[in-house]
C-alpha cells in the first residue's frame, strides 16, 4: 500500500492536470516517442510563443483526472504520452501538426478543442484552418471589398452620366 504521503503526492498532480485541462480552450494528447531531448526543446519554445506548453504525466494520473473530469481518452493513453494545452484553439494543434511534418516519430493521438473530442482526422483538419490573425485579414479584406467595389461603380456611374 502506498504511504499518505504518496497519495498526497499523486493527487496533487491530479489537481494540476485537472486544472490544466479546465483552464485550457485545446488539449491534445501526443506520442513523443522518438524525439530527441534538442526536438523537445524546440517544440517547447514553439508552443510557448503561442501561450500554449506540453507536459509529460503518468499515464495513471492523466486518466484518473479525465476520469474526474468526466473526459473519455482511456484509449489514447496506451504507451507515452504528452499532453499538449493553450489557451487558444487552433495554436497548439498547428505547431504539433507542423512539427510532426519535420519530425515523423511525433504522432498526435487525440485532442479536445472547446470541449468536444478530436480524432486525428479532425486535428488533421484543424490544423489547415488560418490563424487567428489570418482570419480576421480575410475578414477585413471581404469588408473592404465591399465599399471598394460600390465606389468603382459609383464612379464609372459618375463618368457615364458625364458622357451623356
Amino acid at each position: 500500500m502506498a504511504s499518505e504521503a504518496v497519495l498526497k503526492k499523486k493527487q496533487a498532480v491530479i489537481d494540476e492536470i485537472k486544472d490544466r485541462v479546465q483552464k485550457a480552450n485545446t488539449i491534445v494528447l501526443f506520442d513523443y516517442r522518438g524525439i530527441t531531448d534538442s526536438e523537445a526543446k524546440e517544440l517547447r519554445v514553439k508552443l510557448r510563443e503561442s501561450n500554449s506548453d506540453y507536459k509529460v504525466y503518468k499515464n495513471t494520473l492523466m486518466a484518473r483526472a479525465f476520469h474526474d473530469l468526466d473526459i473519455d481518452l482511456d484509449e489514447a493513453l496506451n504507451g507515452p504520452s504528452a499532453f499538449a494545452f493553450g489557451e487558444d484553439q487552433i495554436a497548439p494543434i498547428k505547431i504539433l501538426s507542423e512539427f510532426a511534418k519535420d519530425h515523423p516519430a511525433l504522432v498526435l493521438k487525440v485532442g479536445i478543442v472547446d470541449g468536444e473530442k478530436a480524432d486525428q482526422a479532425k486535428l488533421s483538419e484543424y490544423a489547415t484552418i488560418p490563424s487567428r490573425e489570418g482570419l480576421l485579414t480575410m475578414l477585413a479584406g471581404g469588408m473592404m471589398a465591399i465599399p471598394r467595389d460600390l465606389a468603382i461603380a459609383l464612379d464609372l456611374y459618375s463618368q457615364q452620366k458625364e458622357e451623356d
